[in-house]
C-alpha cells in the first residue's frame, strides 16, 4: 500500500469536523458553591442545502461528531483531587475510551464521560435520530461553548499585543 493509512481516531475527527449545526439554545448556571458552572447547549444538525433533513446527517455523522466533542473535552480536562495520580499531560482520547463512554437507548446515542484516565471530563452528549443534540458539561466552566465555536470555525477574540 503506497497510501498512508489513517487512524480510526483521525477518520472520526475528520467526519466530526464536517458536520454543520446550529446552536438553538444555551443555558449556563452557576452551582450553589459558586465555583462550578453547568452548561447545556441544544443543537440541530444542518445540511448545505434546504433538502437535507437533520436525521439524514445523523446517519453518517453521529459517531464522528460525538468523538470530536469527546476529544475536545478530554484535551481541555484537568485532574481533580486524587485523579491527578492517573493524569498524563500528553495523553490522547482513544477509540477505546470512546466506546467505554458510549451507550444507546430510545433517546439516542449517548456519550457520558466523567473521569477518563485522570481527567475530569464531566461531559454528556446525546444525539437523537431526528438530528437534535444536547451537550451538557459541569465543573468545566464555559469550555463547551468554546468547543462549539471551534467546530463552527469561529475565531476567538484575543488581545492585540501593544506596539503592533
Amino acid at each position: 500500500m503506497s497510501e498512508i493509512r489513517k487512524s480510526v481516531e483521525q477518520s472520526l475527527l475528520e467526519t466530526g469536523t464536517l458536520v454543520l449545526f446550529r446552536v438553538v439554545d444555551t443555558h449556563t448556571e452557576l452551582s450553589p458553591d459558586k465555583e462550578n458552572v453547568f452548561v447545556r447547549a441544544e443543537l440541530v444538525f444542518e445540511g448545505d442545502d434546504q433538502d437535507t433533513e437533520p436525521g439524514e446527517i445523523v446517519e453518517w455523522s453521529a459517531f464522528g461528531f460525538l468523538f470530536t466533542l469527546a476529544a475536545l473535552s478530554f484535551h481541555d480536562a484537568r485532574p481533580r483531587g486524587i485523579s491527578e495520580l492517573d493524569f498524563q499531560p500528553s495523553d490522547e482520547f482513544t477509540v477505546a475510551d470512546f466506546f467505554e463512554c458510549l451507550t444507546f437507548s430510545e433517546s439516542g446515542l449517548r456519550l457520558h464521560a466523567d473521569y477518563v484516565r485522570g481527567r475530569s471530563m464531566k461531559t454528556v452528549v446525546t444525539i437523537r435520530p431526528d438530528g437534535t443534540v444536547t451537550l451538557t458539561t459541569w465543573g468545566r466552566g464555559q469550555s463547551a461553548l468554546r468547543w462549539l465555536d471551534q467546530l463552527q470555525g469561529k475565531k476567538r477574540i484575543a488581545a492585540v499585543p501593544v506596539g503592533h
